[in-house]
């Protein structure tokens, strides 16, 4: 089930702040979100008192609105565009999920295959980045590789790096969701000294990680769909 979750809003209220060495004071607006506490909006809090807030780590500070994740850790809540997240690893799969991030509702039936079709054409590395993983030490950390390579990624693909373009940006997200298993599979490979298999895109997105990680040249792998689904979840 959905709960709303919109953007911090603007309300009739506000926080005064007084300097009690010269007793001015200055009046800023508060925000009140769906969830989660108040916040105070400080944004013009150095060009009006010419001071800055010291809050290490972000302790007491909101860096953004955000409409997309609301995190509670203490009380173990995570929304995903006002979703709980035990809803939907319960009732959706990954690609439901990404969908969700990037679109704002879950997709209809129609909407999943496009969204499958867009993934899927986007599985597949650049011949010459697969070239990249050899120049890591077998026993690099496969963290450290797959940052190497994702960082490499902006080098072979130059139609998607204007941030100001949403097309741009959304192609940048497909391929990124769709070649995460590709780069973090063949970083595994890499470190077992294995041959790199390619991406089968008859296959789901979780069924082709596994068999990404898993499958040799010497026999047929077949996906345990136990392990599968517990990958989605």
């Amino acid at each position: 089930q959905k709960k709303d979750v919109d953007p911090a809003r603007a309300v009739r209220h506000s926080f005064t702040l007084t300097d009690n060495e010269t007793g001015e004071s200055w009046e800023f607006p508060t925000l009140h979100g769906a969830l989660g506490p108040k916040v105070i909006d400080i944004r013009n809090l150095y060009s009006q008192a010419g001071i800055f807030t010291y809050d290490p780590g972000f302790t007491s500070t909101a860096s953004c609105s955000s409409e997309i994740t609301f995190i509670d850790g203490e009380a173990g809540v995570l929304l995903h565009r006002g979703y709980t997240i035990a809803d939907l690893a319960k009732n959706t799969d990954y690609m439901d999920v990404c969908y969700l991030l990037l679109h704002g509702d879950l997709p209809s039936p129609e909407e999943k295959l496009e969204f499958d079709g867009d993934i899927n054409r986007h599985t597949m590395l650049h011949e010459q980045l697969v070239r990249f993983y050899s120049g890591f030490v077998r026993s690099a950390h496969p963290m450290a590789i797959m940052v190497g390579v994702v960082g490499a990624l902006s080098a072979f693909y130059h139609d998607s790096t204007n941030i100001n373009d949403p097309l741009q940006r959304m192609t940048a997200a497909h391929r990124l969701i769709a070649k995460m298993p590709t780069i973090g599979a063949y970083a595994f490979k890499y470190s077992l000294g294995q041959p790199f298999p390619y991406p089968n895109n008859e296959l789901t997105y979780s069924e082709n990680l596994l068999r990404l990680m898993f499958s040799t040249p010497s026999q047929e792998y077949e996906v345990n769909p136990i392990l599968a689904r517990a990958i989605e979840q």
